[in-house]
């Protein structure tokens, strides 16, 4: 059986391209670039709790550094280096020759560089720690939005999490929306591009991992404000408008977790540059309401201006959906 560093040897060493030194020595070394500061996020993927054990490898490889560079997106940062521990139940190749070519394929896709890790046995379990670089005065905080300030949303929400509820054969769809929406359950694409263009436009940022209101609800809370989002709206992919059932079509809508959009507020006068910038990242940006003053909850509207009482707005880990 091959050792731990034969292991790493073989399936995650590859000469370091950006950084000063990379895997193999106790620590990397890494070299920021003139007037930027380090990004740094992290993540855990626990076998039975973010995803089932007859997982695709390569789908897993995908979104273990997907969600990651989600997060880097969501403050505007330019990927830069990783890393990676693996806890693995036994020694499996067929699986680590999987999951490492979807982990690099994303990785070169966003030239961002793996420069370290640990491996152990245990449970599998994915944990990656991501660092990406901008300058400090352009970094998309949750803590900037001001009343008065558009909010809006990229993409399309609720596909991941209607995916999930076609496996769990809580609702059956037709082939062609299953197949979109599984796909964005296991692949999710990372909104680097319109981060980037959104330096300097937007006033605040949050990547949509566990729900559209919860973590909206995320920027409410460090800016101190509130928010009332309109239904009506929000923007719905063909599979989920075509969704059977509406009331979970909707709960997917709002709710569901793992579509790894943007989130973000701006000032009403940058409408255009905010169109504009997602139009330069190729994707498309929705207002879908506003900042105003209140407790840091975000008010779903009716088309008559009325609150709808929302009983779930998200994923919590220790609570469920």
């Amino acid at each position: 059986m091959p050792s731990e560093f034969d292991l790493i040897a073989k399936y995650f060493t590859r000469p370091a391209r950006n950084a000063l030194l990379g895997v193999g020595d106790d620590c990397a070394l890494v070299d920021v670039p003139a007037g930027e500061v380090l990004s740094i996020t992290t993540d855990m993927l626990v076998e039975g709790t973010h995803f089932l054990p007859d997982a695709d490898a390569n789908l897993l490889g995908h979104k273990s550094l997907a969600v990651n560079l989600s997060d880097l997106a969501a403050m505007g940062a330019t990927p830069r280096w990783f890393t990676l521990s693996l806890a693995l139940s036994q020694v499996d190749e067929a699986w680590l020759t999987q999951f490492s070519e979807g982990l690099f394929a994303l990785a070169d896709e966003h030239n961002i560089e793996l420069i370290g890790g640990d491996t152990t046995r245990g449970p599998l379990t994915i944990s990656i720690t991501a660092a990406g670089s901008l300058p400090a005065a352009q970094a998309l905080r949750r803590d900037g939005a001001k009343v008065g300030d558009d909010v809006w949303v990229s993409g399309y929400t609720g596909d991941a999490a209607l995916g999930f509820a076609h496996l769990q054969k809580r609702v059956t769809l037709p082939a062609g929306a299953a197949t979109h929406c599984v796909q964005r359950l296991h692949q999710p694409q990372p909104r680097i591009a319109l981060g980037k263009k959104l330096r300097g436009v937007a006033a605040s940022a949050a990547d949509v991992s566990d729900g559209l209101l919860a973590d909206l609800g995320h920027i409410l809370e460090r800016s101190g404000v509130s928010a009332d989002i309109e239904l009506a709206t929000l923007p719905r992919s063909a599979a989920l408008s075509d969704c059977p059932d509406y009331s979970l079509a909707e709960q997917c809508l709002i709710a569901g977790g793992d579509d790894y959009e943007l989130v973000f507020t701006a000032h009403t006068n940058r409408r255009a540059d905010v169109v504009a910038a997602g139009r330069a990242a190729g994707i498309g940006v929705t207002r879908i309401g506003r900042i105003v003053e209140g407790p840091p909850i975000a008010r779903l509207l009716d088309v008559e201006g009325r609150a709808i009482d929302i009983s779930n707005r998200g994923f919590d880990h220790f609570r469920g959906i």
